[in-house]
């Protein structure tokens, strides 16, 4: 008994965070996967028995749908071009500011920082203004320097863009302190011993920095895809999707199939796909990083 209760003590510490993990994450991805196969809508939320199983018919009727395709294309846009833009950028704001650490440098942290602490809605709002193509502050400095206004928010394509923009500037807080919390765990011994062989500044960079913040990039680049995989707020907030379902993602897709229109056993199957991308696209990296 003795013996058992040992062994049980960490389980007990690490029962509230599973508890609260199964509760809030676990148990809504099952329930949602069933409601899934269901055609739940408003009607069946109020009244259980006007709900029918009809198996597959959301996924072959998702994959159909118009909307849904092009949600998902524009997500894999967001996705290829969002993710290695904000890590580059976090990685290279990361690298000058910790050349130093005088009050300069501090200030700079703190200014890159403050926009992962703001409510990215109000942000949004913001940003709303700063696009706006009569009023706005961009397209008044464009006509300063002699250039005619950007349509930021009115095209499909320059209205991605502007969300990209708008994303990458609001995540750069958070992947820098990783990146210079992992440049200042590397040993001080490793860039005197480059500096006495006659390594520059580059070579210190290529062979001795990026190695040794490679499991720091690995886990920025795994956290921001699942991030930008269910890209969500700055589409709802600025475009609502628009133009032309130009903007509109993955996750706005759920949300305005589910709770515009009603339309639950739809909008759950849109998550499941979204779901399962997000799982092969995690494993993936995991099975080519195995081996490290």
């Amino acid at each position: 008994m003795y013996r058992f209760r040992t062994k049980m003590i960490p389980y007990l510490f690490v029962a509230p965070a599973i508890l609260l993990l199964a509760i809030f994450s676990i148990v809504p991805i099952i329930v949602s996967i069933f409601i899934s196969f269901t055609d739940m809508d408003l009607v069946g939320l109020a009244n259980w028995s006007k709900i029918h199983f009809i198996g597959i018919d959301n996924f072959i009727e998702l994959f159909k749908d118009k909307v849904f395709i092009v949600s998902m294309l524009n997500t894999m846009f967001y996705v290829c071009l969002g993710v290695p833009v904000v890590v580059l950028l976090s990685l290279v704001v990361a690298l000058l500011l910790n050349y130093g650490s005088n009050a300069f440098f501090s200030a700079f942290r703190t200014i890159y920082y403050l926009p992962t602490i703001t409510n990215i809605v109000a942000i949004a709002v913001i940003w709303s203004y700063l696009y706006n193509q009569q009023y706005g502050l961009f397209n008044y400095l464009l006509s300063l320097a002699g250039t005619d206004s950007i349509p930021w928010l009115e095209k499909p394509f320059v209205a991605k863009i502007s969300l990209l923009i708008l994303a990458v500037w609001q995540g750069l807080g958070v992947n820098m302190i990783i990146f210079l919390a992992a440049l200042k765990s590397i040993p001080e011994m490793y860039y005197e011993a480059a500096e006495i062989d006659g390594a520059n500044r580059w070579q210190r960079l290529w062979h001795i920095t990026l190695p040794s913040i490679r499991y720091a990039i690995f886990f920025v680049v795994v956290t921001k895809l699942i991030g930008w995989l269910q890209f969500f707020e700055e589409p709802f907030v600025m475009t609502g999707g628009g133009p032309l379902n130009g903007t509109i993602s993955m996750a706005l897709f759920i949300y305005q199939e589910g709770f515009q229109y009603s339309k639950f056993g739809y909008a759950a199957a849109a998550s499941t796909v979204l779901f399962a991308v997000i799982i092969v696209v995690t494993m993936i990296q995991f099975k080519l990083r195995r081996e490290e």
